[in-house]
């Protein structure tokens, strides 16, 4: 007799997994806490967007996903693996590029010179240097400093060192708050581009509700402090994202005004507390 049997589906692991996440600062009175049980999962080639209240704790909770602020309880993976120090899969863009940057060397030298700490021979590093400054359309620029290319550009800049490194996962910290809205839709749909071209996988945080769903698969919306998740949005706008056309769709602005619901509700319910 021969026996058949159903094949089961096995869904992959998540690439970075929250659970229980908690962090408090000060002691005894003057204690104050800040993450309470956060959980979520980021997959690979997700775009995660984050958002919540201002002061919600979005930054402690980068800082401890990033491996530079060890949490109180809970536990992060990258890959499987516990996050107890900044791991080398994953890579930070924050929102001040200007200071990230060295003015007194080239583009080519800032994207450059964090490869030096992973032994690459100076060829080695300016070829993956290069590269990555391809990657963002800037490599014909690659000889001029800071000081001398926008604001767009130097985010262009941050972006590609990171990109160098060679990061499974890209966190990034209101990467285009400071830029201004037409560069900040450039590098929104430069960001989306780098996902489908190169496979990496995005979490970002955001104050922008906008920017939130029309980049993101999903939305994690935080609670006020002492902050949780109060909802995970699903984004069904489809793989191709256009800045009018996109925005326009009756999906989209139901989405945007259901996070700004979820937003405006974590809100109240915290000065109420």
């Amino acid at each position: 007799m021969t026996s058949t049997s159903t094949p089961t589906s096995t869904v992959a692991p998540p690439l970075l997994s929250v659970a229980g996440l908690a962090k408090a600062y000060g002691s005894g009175a003057d204690r104050r806490q800040i993450l309470d049980d956060v959980e979520f999962t980021v997959h690979t080639g997700d775009f995660l967007t984050i958002v919540g209240p201002s002061g919600a704790g979005k930054t402690t909770l980068l800082r401890c996903l990033a491996g530079l602020l060890s949490p109180d309880t809970g536990d992060i993976r990258l890959s499987g693996t516990p996050v107890s120090a900044p791991p080398a899969e994953m890579a930070l863009v924050f929102q001040d590029y200007s200071r990230s940057l060295l003015p007194w060397m080239s583009l080519l030298g800032n994207v450059a010179f964090p490869l030096r700490s992973k032994g690459l021979q100076a060829a080695e590093r300016d070829r993956t240097a290069r590269e990555a400054l391809a990657a963002v359309g800037l490599e014909a620029s690659a000889r001029l400093y800071p000081w001398q290319v926008s604001g767009g550009m130097q985010q262009r800049v941050a972006i590609a060192r990171a990109l160098a490194y060679g990061p499974r996962i890209l966190v990034m910290d209101e990467p285009f708050a400071s830029v201004d809205a037409q560069t900040r839709a450039d590098l929104e749909d430069l960001v989306l581009d780098l996902r489908d071209r190169l496979g990496i996988t995005f979490l970002l945080v955001t104050h922008d509700i906008d920017e939130a769903v029309y980049l993101a698969d999903r939305v994690v919306v935080l609670s006020g402090a002492p902050t949780t998740v109060t909802a995970v949005v699903p984004v069904d706008l489809g793989r191709h994202r256009d800045q009018v056309d996109t925005k326009a769709r009756p999906e989209f602005v139901e989405l945007r005004s259901q996070v700004y619901r979820l937003i405006r509700a974590a809100s109240n319910d915290r000065k109420t507390k």
